[in-house]
């Protein structure tokens, strides 16, 4: 981890240091388990005395913002996976009209996080853009699904911090922390559809390019186009499945009852 903390200039006492600890959490800089530098190190970049670093440190522990391991260090506790409690996950990964209504939720806050970020976004979230896109592609030419999924949702992730918007960052987050946990067994679904990784590649490829442009209407448009079309595809992917698994059914029933039949004329 870099020299995120900045020196405290004025008062030096532990509530400036949990001030600015507690923005950096909240602007989406330390993430939750981003492990903090040593005391020795971080007193040095506050530019504060120990004492005072380790009461800030105890105040944000004591709140539940901080976590420490023994020989592990000072992480940055879990506090988004708190937006959803395990009732709500388990509800939502066992009733197909909540996938139906988190993906109707995610087109909209896609798209205000895509226009929000075309208007916002600096030099160094475009340059985190660009990295992240270039490994899009890799991931495309490798035909990983794994890979393609994964760095689908950083890619959103991103586009969310570059949109500089502390609810829409943690709000999404939570829901992206409900692809990465596994609570939808199917969002996977949608790379088996014929021409979803190229149609995927390319709308991917919309956002950020009209990001990069700074045309906020292009790319709010270009967002909710892509959750659309993820709607679709899942919803054919099941289909297909469903049709699949019938006709497979339909298949076994037949051969069994043809199989049969001799032996009933024979009778």
């Amino acid at each position: 981890m870099g020299d995120i903390f900045s020196r405290i200039e004025h008062s030096r006492t532990a509530d400036e240091v949990v001030q600015q600890i507690e923005s950096l959490i909240l602007e989406g800089v330390l993430r939750t388990g981003d492990r903090l530098p040593g005391e020795r190190e971080l007193a040095r970049q506050f530019d504060v005395s120990r004492p005072i670093l380790r009461d800030a440190l105890k105040a944000l522990e004591g709140r539940g913002l901080l976590s420490t391991r023994p020989g592990g260090g000072t992480h940055v506790a879990d506090i988004i996976g708190q937006l959803f409690t395990k009732p709500v996950t388990d509800l939502i990964s066992t009733h197909r009209k909540a996938v139906a209504d988190y993906l109707e939720y995610r087109r909209e806050m896609e798209g205000i996080a895509a226009e929000y970020a075309a208007r916002r976004a600096t030099p160094e979230d475009l340059a985190l853009l660009d990295r992240i896109m270039a490994r899009m592609d890799e991931a495309h030419r490798t035909g990983d699904f794994d890979d393609e999924a994964e760095i689908d949702v950083e890619f959103h992730h991103a586009i969310c911090e570059c949109a500089h918007n502390i609810l829409l960052l943690h709000t999404l987050r939570s829901c992206y922390r409900l692809l990465s946990e596994g609570v939808f067994q199917n969002r996977l679904l949608v790379f088996t559809v014929p021409g979803a990784r190229e149609a995927l590649l390319a709308q991917h490829r919309a956002i950020h390019t009209a990001v990069k442009a700074g045309d906020p209407a292009g790319a709010r448009q270009a967002a909710m186009d892509h959750m659309t079309y993820v709607e679709r595809s899942m919803a054919e992917a099941e289909r297909s499945g469903d049709w699949q698994r019938v006709s497979r059914l339909r298949l076994r029933q037949r051969s069994e009852a043809g199989d049969s039949e001799p032996a009933r004329r024979r009778s």
